[in-house]
C-alpha cells in the first residue's frame, strides 16, 4: 500500500509540474496579476509611496555620503558618487551629479552636519514611504486586518532599514565591480567587472523584493518560496523595463525639460519612481496570483491559515470587516 501511496503522490507531482509548464497558465496569471495590482484602490498607494521615496532620496544620499567620507578616501567617495548617480534614471541624472559632487567635495564636518538632519528627514520620509509600500501589499494580498499601530510601525522600521543596508551593499558592490574592472587591462577581473556591474543592482533587488514578498505581505504564514522567488523576478524585470521606457519617454517622446524647466529632473524622477512602484505591487499581485493557482491544484506548502479570496479586497470593503 506504502509503493501505491508514492505511486500516486508521484504522479500528482508529475500533473501539477505540467500544469505549472502550460504558457496558458502563466498569461492567466500575468492578466490577473495585472487587474489585481491596477485596482483603484492600489493607485493611492502608488501615489503615496512615490511621493515620500521622492522626499527620502536626497536625505538618504547625505547620508551615504556622509559614512563614505568617514570610512573611504576621497577617490572611493568619488567612485561610490558615480554609482549612485548610475543608479538613477538619465534624465533625472544631472541633479544627482550636481548634490553628489557637492557633498563629496563637502568637508566631513558639514557633511556630518548634514547627515544629521537628513538622519531624521529622511528617517520620517523613508518610515512613511515603506508603511503605504505594505500597506498597499497587504491590500494586493487580500489582507482583511491591517497589523496593529505598533506592530505595523515596527515592520515598516525595521523593512526601512533593510532597504538602506541592501541599497548601501550594492552600492559599494557595483564599486568593486568597477575597481575590478580597471585593475589591468586583459585580466580576468577586468573581463567581468562589466557584467557585474549591471548584474549587482537587478540581483540586489530581486533578493530584496523576495524577501520583502515573503515576510511582509501576509499577516497570516509567510508567503511561500516558489511565488515569493517569482514574484521578485517578475517585479525586477518590469522594473528594468520600466526605467528603459521612462528613459526613452523623457528623452525622445516628451521632454519635460521644455515644459517644466529646472524642475524637470524632478518630475522625471518622480515618474521613474511611481513606475517602479507599481512593478513592485505587480510583483506582489503575479505572487497572490500564484498562491491562489498553486492553492487550487492542492498544493500544501502554500496552503495558508485561512483560504484568499478569489476577489480582490477594496478599501471599503476593509473598512467594513472591522470591528465596530
Amino acid at each position: 500500500m506504502q509503493g501505491v501511496g508514492t505511486g500516486l503522490q508521484a504522479k500528482s507531482d508529475i500533473e501539477a509540474a505540467a500544469r505549472w509548464a502550460m504558457p496558458m497558465l502563466w498569461g492567466r496569471l500575468s492578466v490577473k496579476a495585472f487587474t489585481r495590482s491596477w485596482g483603484r484602490d492600489v493607485m493611492l498607494y502608488t501615489g503615496g509611496v512615490s511621493f515620500f521615496a521622492l522626499l527620502a532620496v536626497f536625505p538618504a544620499i547625505a547620508i551615504l555620503i556622509g559614512f563614505y567620507k568617514a570610512v573611504l578616501s576621497i577617490t572611493q567617495v568619488s567612485e561610490q558618487a558615480a554609482a549612485l548617480a548610475d543608479v538613477m534614471p538619465t534624465a533625472a541624472r544631472a541633479i544627482f551629479r550636481l548634490e553628489i559632487e557637492r557633498l563629496a567635495n563637502a568637508s566631513a564636518r558639514t557633511v556630518s552636519a548634514q547627515s544629521f538632519f537628513a538622519v531624521v528627514i529622511g528617517g520620517y520620509a523613508a518610515h512613511r514611504g515603506f508603511k503605504a509600500l505594505l500597506a498597499g501589499l497587504n491590500l494586493i494580498h487580500d489582507e482583511k486586518e491591517p497589523h496593529g499601530f505598533f506592530k505595523f510601525n515596527l515592520l515598516a522600521f525595521f523593512v526601512a532599514l533593510a532597504a538602506f543596508l541592501l541599497f548601501t551593499i550594492v552600492s559599494g558592490a557595483v564599486v568593486t565591480s568597477r575597481l575590478l574592472e580597471h585593475a589591468g587591462p586583459g585580466g580576468a577581473a577586468a573581463s567581468s567587472g562589466l557584467p557585474l556591474e549591471g548584474l549587482w543592482p537587478a540581483l540586489g533587488l530581486a533578493i530584496g523584493l523576495t524577501m520583502l514578498y515573503r515576510y511582509a505581505m501576509s499577516h497570516r504564514t509567510p508567503v511561500a518560496w516558489a511565488p515569493s522567488i517569482a514574484g521578485g523576478v517578475v517585479a525586477t524585470v518590469m522594473s528594468t523595463i520600466s526605467s528603459w521606457l521612462c528613459a526613452i519617454y523623457v528623452e525622445q517622446i516628451a521632454p519635460l525639460g521644455a515644459t517644466y524647466g529646472s524642475v524637470g529632473a524632478v518630475v522625471v524622477l518622480l515618474i521613474w519612481l511611481s513606475w517602479n512602484v507599481n512593478a513592485i505591487f505587480y510583483g506582489g499581485a503575479f505572487a497572490t496570483e500564484m498562491e491562489i493557482a498553486a492553492r487550487s491544484m492542492g498544493a500544501p506548502e502554500i496552503e495558508p491559515d485561512e483560504p484568499l479570496p478569489n476577489s480582490v479586497v477594496s478599501l471599503s470593503a476593509r473598512r467594513a470587516s472591522r470591528p465596530r
